[in-house]
């Protein structure tokens, strides 16, 4: 929510990893083969019935990653997040209790939008860093880019659909800081425990900035 470069969201890293957690032991694994690619940050959906006590377990495990609370949608989500550790919260969308929910937090946080009306209203609370979702299927790299010029003040983090093969053609955007990426971490890796390979995802990743 800052607007100093230091303590944006946006400026950490190009690939914010987008990370659903099934088994809570994969939790800590995770995100150290996260940091060892070179990627410190990883976003955390609360779409598990494990996710809150993952995001414990890596605050308290993997000191050196920022650790965000991706998915949040409700209101009591945005403080149970706070609650079990998260750095910042992510959401899919923005209502009016939501956004009040997360500002009371104190966190920084992305709410999601996904047309120049949310972007708009967002910016009339004084938030200019938004998370884009669900960015391909809401017109993708070409609506970023045909906003830039009207809506300077906004910046974004686009997610959803986003592959490694795509996402240079957003970060090469005046307007988009960084984007989400589940590729980092596919399902097959997870379930295989194969933390080198997502170590490997995320060392690629981070140089596409």
């Amino acid at each position: 929510m800052s607007s100093t470069p230091e303590q944006s969201l946006l400026s950490v890293v190009p690939v914010v990893p987008v990370v659903v957690i099934d088994e809570l032991a994969h939790a800590v694994p995770v995100a150290r083969a996260l940091v060892a690619g070179g990627l410190p940050v990883i976003e955390l959906t609360l779409r598990t019935p494990v996710a809150l006590d993952a995001i414990r377990a890596i605050a308290d495990e993997v000191p050196e990653i920022l650790i965000g609370a991706g998915t949040i949608v409700t209101p009591a989500q945005a403080a149970a997040a706070q609650d079990a550790g998260a750095q910042f919260l992510v959401s899919p969308g923005a209502t009016a209790s939501l956004l009040a929910a997360m500002t009371a937090t104190g966190l920084p946080f992305l709410p999601g939008t996904a047309t120049v009306s949310e972007v708009l209203a967002a910016l009339e609370k004084g938030i200019s860093e938004l998370k884009f979702f669900p960015a391909e299927a809401s017109g993708g790299a070409a609506f970023l880019k045909s906003i830039a010029s009207p809506v300077p003040a906004a910046r974004f983090c686009p997610t959803g659909g986003i592959t490694a093969a795509t996402a240079p053609a957003y970060l090469a955007l005046p307007n988009v800081g960084c984007v989400g990426g589940s590729w980092l971490t596919p399902a097959d890796a997870l379930a295989t425990e194969d933390w080198p390979r997502i170590e490997s995802l995320a060392r690629d990743a981070a140089t596409l900035g």
